[in-house]
């Protein structure tokens, strides 16, 4: 991890463009973003023990601007699962959503489960990423549980950072990690102490009524927090859901990998019945190019990232790119040729390109015969005294 922190520049401007929301419900603070049409059934995000509602901001920036609307939360304080259920769904009543996808990671995709278990009319389907289904390996792992509440920040944060895998690790990960450090910072003694005790408290999540076709899995294949026996746990209950691996992407694939996180959520969202509304975002281009995941995954990823990437853009910068006009007309030179703004300003960006490229090799084969002429000539204008003087000597 490193000394000091600085935040990137993205999240800089995610800040800039995306309101924080804070409502009290009863005893419970709510903090979290929302952000894209509102026609749009949401998919909201719920981190991990380590993460806030600021860990998702890639996913609300890409997503939102493809005409998703994306929701994401801190955990409350509340300190069982029933307290949790009851405290999500008046978050929900109170901001006027019914029906939900939820996407949670590690403590986030149990708390999900376990909403969709007790709650099944409310959600609509579920993305789980690196998650469990029972929290008895933790427990037994954390003998001092029953003192977590009383237990120093400074402690509490040690602990929760231990859980973290400590470097080496790529750029991209290491700057994940680094951001979720940053997080925790922000928490305070109570925050840690209500996502730990929810850790350790016993609870597992029992039969779904939700089809595992709804379900979608998606983890890192390189290493995490959660240990592998839980990952498979979880596999096995949902044999029949859809699977998204992750080649790497540690704890934090939706920070280190968001490309690609972002790719399975829209495919996910497309399964369910979600429809984007890329008209209705501010700004936007028609046809809702926002900027696509990056990489080639499957074809109809791929297929949907060149769809999104091909806007109106190429034809409005088109007459920027043009070269200036020859104050004379009549000059036949092919770079005093006067072009048609008219064709040019539908033309693609590539054909423009294409068209200068095969301009300018036309112009250096024509530079080049003229080289080889000139070199003719006055090769022949040095060899001719002694060509005349052969013949003198025959």
């Amino acid at each position: 991890m490193k000394g000091v922190f600085s935040a990137p520049g993205d999240y800089i401007h995610f800040k800039s463009q995306v309101p924080l929301h804070k409502i009290t419900i009863g005893s419970k603070q709510w903090r979290y973003y929302d952000f894209g049409p509102k026609v749009v059934p949401p998919l909201i995000c719920i981190p991990g023990t380590a993460g806030t509602a600021d860990v998702y901001y890639k996913q609300i920036m890409s997503l939102s601007m493809k005409g998703y609307r994306v929701i994401s939360v801190d955990i409350p304080r509340v300190w069982n699962q029933h307290e949790w259920i009851q405290a999500f769904e008046k978050f929900l009543d109170a901001i006027d959503v019914h029906h939900v996808h939820l996407y949670g990671t590690s403590l986030g995709g149990f708390l999900a489960q376990l909403f969709a278990q007790y709650r099944p009319r409310r959600v609509r389907s579920l993305i789980l990423s690196n998650s469990f289904l029972e929290t008895h390996s933790f427990s037994a792992a954390m003998p001092w549980s029953p003192i977590v509440s009383w237990t120093p920040s400074f402690l509490l944060k040690r602990y929760v950072l231990t859980g973290i895998r400590n470097g080496p690790h790529e750029p991209f990960i290491a700057d994940a990690v680094d951001f979720v450090v940053s997080q925790v910072e922000t928490l305070s003694r109570e925050d840690l102490a209500s996502r730990l005790t929810l850790t350790v408290d016993a609870a597992s999540v029992g039969p779904l009524l939700l089809s595992d076709s709804f379900i979608t899995i998606m983890d890192t294949n390189d290493y995490c927090a959660i240990p592998q026996q839980l990952k498979d746990q979880l596999s096995e209950r949902y044999h029949g859901a859809r699977r998204a691996y992750l080649k790497t992407g540690g704890d934090f694939p939706f920070l280190s990998r968001p490309d690609e996180v972002n790719l399975h959520i829209q495919l996910h969202l497309r399964h369910v019945g979600v429809e984007a509304s890329p008209d209705l975002v501010p700004g936007a281009p028609k046809g809702g190019s926002g900027g696509s995941p990056s990489g080639k995954y499957d074809e109809e990823g791929a297929d949907d990232s060149q769809n999104d990437d091909i806007g109106g853009g190429a034809s409005s910068n088109a007459e920027d790119n043009l070269p200036p006009k020859s104050e004379n007309g009549d000059s036949h030179h092919l770079n005093d040729q006067p072009l048609n703004t008219a064709n040019i300003s539908f033309m693609s960006s590539e054909e423009h390109l294409m068209s200068l490229l095969i301009a300018h090799t036309v112009m250096d084969i024509v530079k080049i015969e003229t080289i080889l002429l000139s070199t003719q000539a006055l090769s022949t204008f040095f060899l001719l005294p002694y060509h005349v003087g052969a013949l003198y000597v025959t």
